[in-house]
């Protein structure tokens, strides 16, 4: 797969399929037939009717920023879209490492978001029909039941170890790094016995947890053949240590950058031109990232300026324009493989000038 630059046909293409997904999926939630209460709801007090004045996603920047205390504070039920009342639906949580965690509802997206994503597996990396290990935070977590449907999607079966990240963060803010070294060994002994005792060719995991098991465990050895890989920060000196020694340049290595309000955002195939920079590139047009202005959020950044991350999500079960992520990243440019605008370095907002806790995950 190329990752050179697009055609300004297929950009324009894609902004084409994006301008008219945005109009398809602001009227859903506007219109009383199909719409949500927190939405009709929301477009009363605002005096404006979303469903006749958003004609484009540059449109979007007509609504303000969404707030996250929306998904903490409000019941679930007022995000049903009409449609879908009657049905029950997964609730889906965000880290919450301290107080009320923000909660998603859903019922098939995060199937299609990791159906979609399963056809940018390589079958020689990803085998079919063979075995899966998660070493993950599963309970509320939508990553739990979308690793098992991407393993299932590419006719395998999943095994779970469980990891508890908000622990995690609170021991380390309570600066006990002895107890997270221990809890980290407990789960990376969970996963060696796994490896030792069945037949595993792919791995999903956090970059902290894969330096862990590396250290005590030969992967290809093991039978891996490739890691998907999600979570912490992961510099250009992290990422080649991880494909150059971890890995030993002989397992396949998909990074991806997402969470419970995006889905996932696939990286770029890595280029010797990329020096282990890794670029993500949002599942358009089910979810848009733009890499923003922090003083000034309407605006963009220029390609190769930091800024920061700033999501759309556009779906029939979850519209949430504008929320501005707690990263900070690098603008790219297109690539053939997404003829959308990239992230690049994705890293905690505001981490060169504070110290960042993120444990394991």
């Amino acid at each position: 797969m190329s990752s050179s630059l697009p055609s300004q046909l297929s950009i324009a293409a894609a902004q084409q399929k994006l301008d008219s997904h945005t109009r398809e999926i602001v009227q859903w939630h506007f219109s009383p037939e199909t719409g949500s209460p927190f939405w009709l709801d929301w477009a009363k007090k605002a005096g404006w009717n979303p469903a006749t004045e958003i004609q484009s996603f540059a449109d979007i920047l007509k609504f303000p920023h969404f707030q996250d205390e929306w998904l903490r504070d409000l019941p679930n039920h007022v995000w049903v879209p009409k449609q879908y009342q009657g049905r029950p639906f997964n609730i889906f949580e965000t880290g919450g490492t301290t107080g009320m965690p923000k909660q998603r509802i859903g019922w098939e997206d995060y199937k299609t978001d990791y159906s979609d994503f399963s056809r940018t597996l390589s079958d020689a990396q990803f085998p079919r029909n063979e075995y899966w290990l998660m070493v993950g935070p599963t309970g509320p977590r939508r990553l739990r039941l979308s690793i098992e449907h991407l393993a299932n999607e590419r006719g395998c079966s999943c095994y779970f170890i469980d990891l508890d990240p908000r622990w995690v963060k609170k021991v380390l803010g309570n600066k006990q790094y002895e107890v997270a070294r221990a809890y980290m060994d407990h789960v990376v002994d969970q996963a060696i016995t796994i490896l030792k005792n069945r037949k595993v060719s792919a791995l999903f995991t956090t970059p902290k947890l894969l330096e862990a098991l590396g250290e005590k465990i030969n992967l290809w050895d093991a039978g891996i053949r490739g890691v998907f890989c999600g979570g912490t920060t992961m510099a250009p000196q992290y990422t080649r240590f991880i494909v150059e020694e971890v890995l030993e340049n002989r397992i396949g290595f998909v990074p991806t950058y997402g969470n419970t309000l995006m889905g996932l955002a696939a990286s770029r195939p890595l280029t010797p031109a990329d020096n282990y920079s890794i670029t993500y590139h949002a599942p358009q047009p089910r979810a848009v990232l733009r890499v923003v202005d922090p003083n000034d959020t309407t605006q963009l950044k220029n390609y190769g300026e930091w800024g920061r991350v700033e999501l759309t999500t556009l779906t029939r079960e979850f519209f949430m324009p504008r929320f501005l992520e707690r990263d900070e990243a690098l603008r790219k440019e297109p690539c053939d493989l997404y003829p959308w605008d990239g992230v690049a370095e994705v890293r905690p907002f505001g981490a060169m000038e504070k110290t960042i806790i993120e444990g394991v995950y």
